[in-house]
C-alpha cells in the first residue's frame, strides 16, 4: 500500500505538536539561510574574491548541485535534507583541503566553507530528526486499549 504524497505544508506538520511545528520552521528557515550563505561564498569566491590564478571562474560552478535543494528545502520535503547531509560533506571536504593548502584570502574563505558546511549538516540532521520524531503513545493504557479494540 503506498502513502499518498503531502499535498501541503499542513500535512507536512500535523502529526506534531504546535512548538514543534514553530521549532521545524525556523530550523527551515535555518538551512535555507545557510545554504544561501554557502552558494554565495562558492560564487563569491571563484569569481572575485580569490579566483584560482589564470582560472576563468568555471569552479564557481560547483555551487550548481546546492541550487537544486533550495525549492525542496522551501516546500519542506524530507528527502532533500536527508540527500543535502550527504553532499554537504563534499564541500566541507574542499574546505579542508584547500584550507590547508592555499594561502591568503582563499585559506581564510575556505574556513568558512568548512564552518558553513558543517552548520548546515547539523542544520539538515537537527531537521530531519524534528520531523521524523511523532508524538509519543499515551502510555500504558492507550496501548492496552488499543490491543483489546483490535481483538
Amino acid at each position: 500500500m503506498t502513502q499518498a504524497p503531502l499535498t501541503s505544508v499542513d500535512d507536512v506538520f500535523a502529526p506534531h505538536p504546535p512548538a514543534r511545528r514553530a521549532l521545524i520552521e525556523r530550523m527551515r528557515l535555518l538551512n535555507v539561510a545557510l545554504l544561501l550563505a554557502l552558494i554565495g561564498l562558492c560564487l563569491c569566491w571563484e569569481l572575485w574574491l580569490a579566483p584560482l590564478k589564470g582560472g576563468t571562474g568555471a569552479l564557481a560552478i560547483k555551487a550548481l548541485p546546492l541550487t537544486f535543494a533550495i525549492a525542496g528545502m522551501l516546500k519542506h520535503k524530507l528527502y532533500t535534507y536527508r540527500w543535502m547531509t550527504l553532499l554537504i560533506w563534499l564541500y566541507f571536504t574542499e574546505g579542508v583541503v584547500r584550507a590547508t593548502g592555499d594561502t591568503g584570502m582563499s585559506q581564510a574563505l575556505a574556513g568558512i566553507e568548512v564552518t558553513l558546511s558543517v552548520a548546515l549538516f547539523t542544520a539538515c540532521a537537527t531537521y530531519v530528526r524534528l520531523r521524523l520524531r511523532v508524538l509519543p503513545p499515551e502510555g500504558k493504557a492507550a496501548r492496552k486499549a488499543a490491543l483489546k479494540e483490535e481483538a
